[in-house]
């Protein structure tokens, strides 16, 4: 059974490309404490299996985060609500 875990903050690099924005993603576990990962993290752990991942915005909606692979071959993570770019993950606020 896949652990699972709520992507809540996000850090972003330098890089222009929406596919490639995203370092990091973040988290508050259960008992208060802070948590964060790489977005490479977040792609092995999906495609492997290990982890269940699902976003969570100031809005409260929870959407289930999936891998997918840019047309340029660049692997990365989005939510299912989006079709080709990760918009509700670049959406969510800052990591402390």
């Amino acid at each position: 059974m896949a652990k699972s875990q709520t992507i809540r903050c996000i850090v972003k690099g330098d890089r222009d490309s929406p596919y490639e924005a995203i370092e990091s993603v973040g988290g508050t576990n259960p008992n208060g404490t802070r948590w964060t990962q790489s977005q490479q993290w977040a792609v092995q752990g999906i495609d492997s299996g290990e982890w269940e991942l699902h976003s969570e915005g100031v809005d409260r909606v929870r959407v289930r985060v999936v891998t997918a692979t840019s047309r340029y071959g660049h692997r990365y993570i989005r939510t299912e609500a989006d079709h080709d770019l990760p918009d509700n993950l670049l959406k969510l606020p800052k990591c402390p």
